[in-house]
């Protein structure tokens, strides 16, 4: 998904796609959190999301001098297990620097996938497939360039050739690299289980598209269009999560240079079993910090004239209004949106002044002494100083505790909360703001996190 520098104005920020971790964070373990398994690993500068299987957390690292590395975790101590240089070859920067793809084989066992720079004066980069606890190559496959790779049940998903006219998919073997089926075009894995993956296919009309996953039979077709409307352009971004039996996506805004035309945009609701649309909100935008999509998504509607509204927390189920407050009660302009870990309160931080709580199931306004929530750390965040890759990539974000009453940080051992992190089968995982690796094995439910 498509993650634009965030702006510096929460007006504009709230509206538009950070960067795939544009922004960092504070971290650490919960009181009520003592008793149970965590870790942190400040040896490793992750600037991608985490991906697990079979014990092993896995992430893209940078090192001090620009170049990317595969870091692989051991789950239940953060211990560093093994690292291996890695790249990117043809990825776009508003996508955030790619994970590694952590896929389970069975029998405990697990592969990291992730894609490695080949010696000087050759044009291709090579992915590769390790063992996942021991670093073990397995096999490789020869890339000219592809967005990376990505788990899709049972099975390794690979974008390839996606600068060239011969872009496809192919879907590989986690044990032998071997093709199973193979799709022509770009597309991304949106969800999968051991039977079937969804992808959204990238085209001039994209289309959500169910495969069974051993042998790539289409199960059912969605064009986002019948969802949203005529005139989707994916070049503002998008995201997408699962919770139960729905996939919920976002569509992000695009203004066309050239037209001064802003595409369809807004939040949609599909049946994983047969794609039906259940519901959908056109013309809001997600805001940022906020909850996946499918798990406590907060947007803000646009109106024709391009003016925004107030602010509504929506079930992800239903698509209905959870709670809201009006444009109205909107405060004037330089704040950053703040959010309690039950994100039954929205908060509008003011960085070193006094901000303002609202009460989002009632809409009304609640003191702000005492009150905290949590953001972004850093407002105006750098780009990577990646070594020979194309400039503007960021790392993924992570969020630091406020005190709303003051706008300065509170120093506590309180985790980021789960709306943010998400789990993976009980495992919390986040980067504080130096890029250190905590984690956090609480028994929250899996879920998806801001960034999936």
């Amino acid at each position: 998904m498509f993650r634009p520098h965030a702006k510096p104005a929460l007006t504009f920020a709230a509206t538009a796609f950070l960067s795939a971790g544009a922004l960092a964070g504070c971290s650490g373990g919960d009181d009520a959190a003592k008793d149970v398994p965590s870790w942190q690993n400040t040896h490793v500068n992750a600037v991608s999301r985490a991906t697990v299987g079979a014990g092993v957390a896995a992430a893209t690292s940078m090192k001090a001098d620009g170049t990317l590395e595969t870091v692989a975790l051991d789950l239940a101590s953060g211990r560093t297990l093994w690292t291996h240089a890695a790249t990117m070859a043809g990825r776009l920067p508003g996508m955030g620097v790619q994970a590694p793809a952590t896929v389970e084989t069975g029998g405990g066992q697990a592969v990291v996938v992730a894609l490695d720079p080949t010696p000087q004066g050759k044009d291709k980069v090579t992915l590769v497939a390790r063992d996942a606890r021991t670093g073990r190559q397995i096999w490789t496959r020869p890339v000219h360039s592809t967005f990376g790779p990505q788990r899709c049940g049972p099975y390794v998903c690979l974008s390839e050739n996606t600068a060239l006219s011969s872009a496809r998919v192919v879907v590989l073997g986690p044990k032998d690299g071997k093709v199973q089926w193979r799709l022509q075009g770009i597309a991304e894995v949106e969800w999968s289980d051991q039977a079937r993956v969804v992808l959204l296919r990238l085209a001039s009309h994209p289309v959500l598209e169910s495969h069974d996953v051993k042998t790539g039979k289409v199960v059912w077709q969605l064009p986002i269009e019948q969802a949203l409307g005529e005139g989707v352009d994916m070049s503002g971004g998008w995201a997408f999560g699962a919770t139960g039996d729905k996939l919920v996506g976002y569509v992000a805004p695009y203004t066309n240079p050239q037209t001064k035309q802003t595409s369809t945009f807004g939040l949609f609701s599909a049946r994983l079993s047969d794609g039906a649309v259940d519901w959908m909100r056109p013309s809001v935008v997600r805001v940022y910090p906020s909850g996946n999509p499918a798990f406590a998504p907060v947007v803000r509607p646009v109106d024709e004239q391009g003016q925004y509204g107030g602010f509504a927390r929506l079930d992800a189920e239903t698509g209905r209004v959870l709670g809201q407050i009006t444009p109205t009660q909107v405060p004037g302009t330089g704040w950053w949106l703040a959010f309690p870990p039950g994100m039954d309160k929205l908060g509008f931080l003011k960085r070193d002044a006094p901000g303002t709580v609202f009460d989002l199931s009632t809409g009304e306004p609640t003191p702000v002494k005492g009150a905290s929530g949590w953001s972004f750390c850093v407002t105006d965040p750098k780009p990577l100083a990646l070594r020979g890759m194309t400039p503007g990539f960021y790392s993924i974000a992570a969020l630091c505790e406020f005190d709303l009453a003051t706008g300065r940080r509170v120093t506590s051992s309180t985790p980021p909360p789960s709306w943010f992190t998400g789990s993976q089968n009980g495992w919390r995982i986040w980067r504080d703001e130096r890029g250190a690796l905590h984690a956090l094995n609480d028994g929250t439910a899996t879920t998806p996190g801001m960034y999936g």
